[in-house]
């Protein structure tokens, strides 16, 4: 198990902040993505990389999400 990321161990109060946390990298890295790309100037190795980053932050945003959010059935 492995304990930093294990989110079953963690508070909501805390989750929340981490989810704020990642949604603000998420943000930074599509800003970065989007400059790089209109300057023209980056290699796509760079960028690349930068969009695996992105799409780790959103599993990670979409698993907070759903713990916080309670199962509700209809």
């Amino acid at each position: 198990m492995n304990a930093p990321t294990d989110i079953s161990m963690k508070t909501d109060d805390v989750l929340k902040v981490e989810l704020e946390v990642f949604r603000r990298q998420h943000r930074d890295l599509d800003e970065a993505i989007t400059a790089l790309q209109e300057r023209g100037t980056a290699d796509q190795l760079t960028i690349r990389r930068l969009k695996k980053q992105k799409l780790g932050l959103k599993d990670k945003i979409a698993l907070i999400e759903d713990r916080l959010t309670p199962d509700i059935i209809a």
